[in-house]
């Protein structure tokens, strides 16, 4: 499975509009439906994918959105949310964080109390399994292939070397002046109190 069939089954489950869990379910039968290979590649993809959005921008744009705090769990998550959007949003913030403003997904959210976003908080985490689950389906496997699954993808991923954290420079979003440089959009609708130093 190369870049752009990876792309083309996340676009064909976000076009059938049937919400997350909807569109793992398809996502799922999907990879159940295709080979081992193919639902191995589909996760070297999608870590390949996510990888691409680990830098200090995108978590200071997902702190702005969540409010000023964002995990380290919780970033990763956030990624796997991005990989929802759709190539070219996802392509779109890699290169400018802020233009997540533009995404329906982030304009619902704005004026709302978090604890009533439920379904629309930005993060999916369960997009990281759905590859191991269709894994399991295709073994005939109960629970117990993760080990084999992540085997699997590790042999095609190879090693990896390097230091893997965020690229780029860190800073915090919690300073208003740098945020409404760095993050304009987002930094106006997602007002934080400024940190005081």
């Amino acid at each position: 499975m190369d870049i752009d069939s990876f792309w083309e089954l996340i676009e064909e489950c976000r076009s059938q509009g049937r919400g997350r869990d909807g569109q793992l379910a398809s996502l799922r039968d999907e990879l159940s439906r295709r080979s081992l290979t193919e639902a191995v590649q589909f996760q070297v993809r999608l870590d390949e994918v996510t990888h691409e959005a680990f830098t200090w921008d995108l978590w200071a744009a997902a702190d702005r959105i969540l409010g000023g705090w964002c995990s380290d769990d919780g970033f990763c998550y956030f990624g796997l949310w991005m990989v929802g959007l759709g190539r070219e949003a996802f392509a779109r913030a890699v290169i400018d964080p802020d233009s997540l403003a533009d995404t329906p997904e982030v304009q619902c959210l704005v004026g709302r109390p978090r604890e009533l976003w439920n379904d629309d908080w930005p993060e999916w985490e369960s997009l990281d399994h759905v590859a191991m689950e269709a894994y399991g389906l295709l073994t005939r496997a109960d629970d117990d292939c993760g080990d084999a699954f992540y085997e699997a993808v590790e042999a095609t991923e190879g090693a990896v070397g390097g230091n893997r954290g965020p690229r780029g420079e860190q800073w915090d979003v919690r300073c208003e002046g740098e945020a409404m440089r760095k993050l304009p959009r987002l930094s106006t609708m997602f007002p934080l109190r400024p940190l005081v130093r």
